[in-house]
């Protein structure tokens, strides 16, 4: 999955992508390098980010998606937590929704119920203005995986197969460096829910904490945790540096290297 922000104030790519034409060809160019999907944001969610409103979000958002949708040869995500636009992304021609929030806004659960879309419920303690202050937690991996499954179970009461569904840990959304590995080391509890998991852990400022590397300098660390996530079940990775995900993975899988189920 390749990160498109159209955003002033994403931690990574915030204001490169504004323009939808420099959008686009961006979008296409992460195909060519590899993307299976795009996700296109509209509202930053890093910790500390201020609300977008709905208005603004969509126009930035819109635009784009239309544009991505008529020239793209592969399905395109929304990544917003705002019912009312994922009814306008769905019916602009999203294939995806990619919720922080995990459909808990009101009106969101029925916002997917009513369409054909699939939707990643993702983990998050707290808001993103808020979420890194004092996050806690007994026990991270049953925590995270008890509340994914809550809303799971919120999907099939509205209506909403979990045929269409994929679940997100959160890494780094109200979660401390430890929780973040353990929750990497835990992967394995949430793939056995038989639901694809994705992971978004690109340049994530845990990297820069443990390493000590600024943003232009976290691929290495970026490309350790996606094939170690992977290597635990994961199905779909979240990246913003395409071209070299796509090909550690193409190589790691060359050499042999078994998956979490796989048989030896």
């Amino acid at each position: 999955m390749g990160v498109l922000n159209v955003t002033p104030d994403s931690f990574s790519d915030g204001g490169r992508f504004l323009d939808p034409g420099r959008a686009a060809a961006r979008a296409a160019e992460m195909v060519a390098e590899g993307a299976a999907l795009i996700d296109l944001g509209g509202e930053s969610t890093r910790p500390g980010a201020p609300p977008v409103s709905l208005e603004e979000e969509r126009r930035r958002v819109l635009p784009v998606l239309r544009r991505l949708v008529r020239e793209l040869a592969v399905p395109v995500s929304v990544d917003t937590l705002k019912p009312a636009l994922m009814r306008e992304a769905v019916a602009a021609g999203a294939g995806l929704i990619n919720d922080v929030n995990a459909l808990r806004a009101p009106g969101a659960l029925e916002a997917i119920a009513d369409s054909d879309a699939a939707v990643c419920l993702m983990h998050m303690q707290g808001e993103p203005r808020t979420m890194q202050a004092a996050p806690e937690y007994h026990d991270v991996v049953s925590e995270v995986s008890a509340f994914l499954q809550q809303r799971v179970a919120s999907c099939d009461a509205a209506g909403i197969g979990r045929h269409r569904l994929l679940l997100d840990p959160g890494f780094g959304f109200g979660k401390l460096d430890a929780h973040n590995l353990a929750l990497l080391r835990g992967l394995p509890v949430l793939v056995a829910s038989g639901m694809p998991i994705l992971v978004g852990l690109s340049r994530k400022s845990m990297i820069g904490r443990l390493l000590g590397r600024e943003v232009p300098r976290r691929l290495a660390g970026s490309l350790a945790l996606a094939l170690a996530a992977v290597a635990r079940g994961a199905r779909v990775v979240r990246a913003h540096d395409v071209a070299e995900t796509a090909d550690a993975l193409a190589i790691w899988r060359l050499a042999g290297v078994q998956t979490q189920g796989e048989e030896a």
